[in-house]
């Protein structure tokens, strides 16, 4: 073979290589069928198998990447770890199997074996951006708003009126969840489900287990809105009646001012006839 810069340990280890350069096999089977794939590191019995032209892949343990064929770039760190992967590319597997064909993924743990979680540098850590999501399945991510994302877009309307028969709550978590027995606020899930049971989450028994508290946000706008264009619609109404309003005090001030100059006129029309008829009067008098 041409392969050159290859460390092997163990029976079997790099077994088949021909033109493969810079791998390191360590233990029964590591890189047993690599051929031609490049910068390979498998440390434990069988890891990196069956790998043939896949290169720069790091397997650590028993059968970590033990099926992967022609993927590249692949992390496995554990008993079994990546043991699933065949061709995906770029993949990052601690302590899980991983999936077929995928490629550009991370997992660490497996789904129902570690229910706990502890990552340092976190907790009370200040960071700008979108609120983090974790699926059912573990998966973590950010909720897209996108359209590009969206399908059957229309508008909110009476949907919304559901969030009005929810019933806030205060608690406190068990001691088991928060020994500090810090008050909270919020919903149950259970109560919440009754109410419109798309507003709940579940975990892997179908069980509701948290509050789809974005989904709530988005209606209590939608309810706050329409009631502000009732406030609009009502503010418009009584501007109009104050405008009527005005404009009736004008025309009263009109018709007064017309009245007022009538009754001018009819003083004077009275005084002048009381003028005319107080001479004839006298001369009666003095007959």
């Amino acid at each position: 073979t041409t392969g050159f810069d290859n460390t092997a340990t163990g029976l079997n280890a790099l077994l088949s290589n021909t033109t493969g350069r810079s791998n390191t096999g360590s233990g029964l089977n590591a890189l047993l069928r690599n051929t031609t794939g490049i910068q390979n590191t498998a440390d434990g019995q069988g890891a990196l198998r069956d790998n043939t032209t896949g290169g720069s892949n790091v397997a650590s343990g028993y059968q970590a990447l033990v099926s992967n064929t022609t993927g590249s770039s692949n992390t496995a760190l554990g008993v079994h770890a990546g043991f699933n992967l065949t061709t995906g590319d770029n993949n990052i597997d601690i302590g899980n199997r991983g999936v077929a064909g995928e490629a550009n993924t991370i997992r660490i743990g497996t789904q129902g074996t570690q229910t706990k979680t502890f990552i340092a540098g976190i907790s009370g850590v200040a960071v700008m951006g979108p609120a983090v999501h974790v699926s059912s399945s573990g998966q973590l991510g950010t909720a897209p708003s996108s359209a590009r994302f969206k399908d059957e877009i229309k508008p909110m309307d009476r949907a919304s009126e559901a969030i009005l028969a929810l019933k806030p709550v205060t608690f406190r978590y068990k001691k088991e969840l928060d020994p500090q027995g810090i008050p909270q606020f919020g919903l149950v899930a259970e109560q919440v489900e009754k109410v419109n049971p798309d507003l709940v989450a579940r975990d892997d028994h179908g069980k509701s287990f948290t509050v789809r508290y974005e989904a709530v946000n988005a209606m209590l706008l939608n309810e706050f809105l329409k009631e502000h264009r009732k406030v609009e619609q009502q503010s418009r109404k009584i501007q109009e009646q104050d405008a009527t309003i005005t404009q009736f005090k004008k025309e009263m001030q009109t018709i007064a001012a017309r009245l007022k100059e009538q009754d001018s006129k009819i003083q004077k029309v009275s005084a002048r006839l009381e003028m005319r008829t107080a001479p004839a009067q006298t001369v009666a008098n003095s007959k």
